[in-house]
C-alpha cells in the first residue's frame, strides 16, 4: 500500500487521515504529494491503525497527537488538561492588553499552561504566576513553558490556597485570570465531542456554572493591587451573570467581551480598594 492509497482508503476525513499520517510516518505536506506513490512502511501502518481507531472512538486529534497549536505555538496536552481553544486567545489579549509595564500576572487553573505561557512569552518583563489543583496539569504546563522558553511560576493547589500563596501576595497582582470549569452540571455538551475525554473538573463546577466565578469574584480582591484587574472567560451565555457577580463583589469599569463570532466569552473588571 501506498501513502495515496492509505489516505484513499482511510475511514477518517481526508485532513485527520493526513495529519495521522504526517504524524505516524514524520511525513511534510510536501512530502504528501511529492512522494505519494512510495510504498508505506510496515512500522507506520500498524501505527495507522491504532491510532485510526482511536479517532473512530471519538479521542480528540489533540490527544491523539500530543498537541495543539496556540496563539501560533504548539503546546503539549494529554487528558489531564483541557485542549486549548482559539477563543482563549481572546482572553490572552485581554490580559495584556491590561498588564503595566513589569506587571504582575496570576493565572489560575492554568491546565496546559497555554494562557500563561504566551503571556510570560509576549511580554517578557511580565512576572507569571500558574497554579492548578492537579499536579498531572502542572506537569504539563511546566514542560511547555521549559520547551517554549517561559518563565513561569507554578504553584499547586486549589483556586488561591496554593503551596506558595503566602502574605506577601496580598495585594500584588496587576491581573488574575482565570478560564474556571464554567459548564453547568448535566450540560449535554459533557457528552458530546472532545468533551467526552477531557477531565471533567476542569469543564464543570458539577453546580449551576458560577460557582468558582464567584468564588474567584469573592477572593481575587485580596490579591490584586489598587486599579487591578479579573479577567473570566466563560460560556456565551453567562455575560449579564458574570457581570453581575463581579458588580456584587465591588468591581467597577465591569464590561464584556465576544469572540469572532459575535458570542459572549469574557468578563473583565477592575477593583478599587476602600478604607
Amino acid at each position: 500500500m501506498t501513502l495515496d492509497q492509505w489516505l484513499r482508503h482511510s475511514q477518517l476525513p481526508r485532513l485527520e487521515a493526513r495529519m495521522l499520517l504526517q504524524h505516524a510516518g514524520g511525513y511534510s505536506r510536501v512530502q504528501l504529494v511529492t512522494q505519494g506513490a512510495d510504498p508505506l512502511p510496515e512500522a507506520v501502518a500498524a501505527q495507522l491503525d491504532i491510532l485510526q481507531a482511536r479517532r473512530l472512538k471519538g479521542e480528540p486529534m489533540a490527544y491523539i497527537l500530543g498537541g495543539r497549536e496556540f496563539y501560533g505555538r504548539w503546546f503539549e496536552v494529554g487528558p489531564d488538561v483541557l485542549i486549548p481553544r482559539p477563543e482563549t486567545e481572546h482572553l490572552v489579549e485581554a490580559v495584556i492588553g491590561h498588564l503595566p509595564a513589569n506587571g504582575q500576572v496570576w493565572d489560575l487553573g492554568t491546565g496546559s499552561g497555554a494562557v500563561a505561557v504566551t503571556v510570560a512569552l509576549e511580554r517578557k518583563d511580565a512576572a507569571v504566576r500558574a497554579s492548578d489543583i492537579s499536579g498531572g496539569a502542572l506537569a504539563i504546563a511546566r514542560k511547555n513553558a521549559e520547551t517554549l522558553g517561559a518563565r513561569v511560576e507554578f504553584a499547586l493547589g486549589s483556586w488561591f490556597e496554593t503551596d506558595k500563596t503566602s502574605s506577601e501576595d496580598k495585594h500584588r497582582f496587576d491581573v488574575i485570570v482565570s478560564n474556571p470549569p464554567y459548564i453547568e452540571a448535566g450540560d449535554e455538551h459533557l457528552s458530546q465531542g472532545d468533551l467526552r475525554f477531557e477531565p471533567q473538573t476542569a469543564l464543570t463546577d458539577f453546580a449551576d456554572g458560577l460557582s468558582c466565578i464567584r468564588e474567584l469574584a469573592q477572593r481575587a480582591p485580596e490579591f490584586l493591587k489598587e486599579g487591578g484587574w479579573l479577567l473570566l472567560e466563560h460560556g456565551y451565555n453567562q455575560g449579564t451573570a458574570v457581570r453581575q457577580i463581579l458588580t456584587a463583589n465591588g468591581f467597577a469599569e465591569v464590561s464584556t467581551q465576544q469572540d469572532l463570532a459575535g458570542l459572549d466569552r469574557l468578563t473583565l473588571g477592575m477593583f478599587r480598594h476602600v478604607e
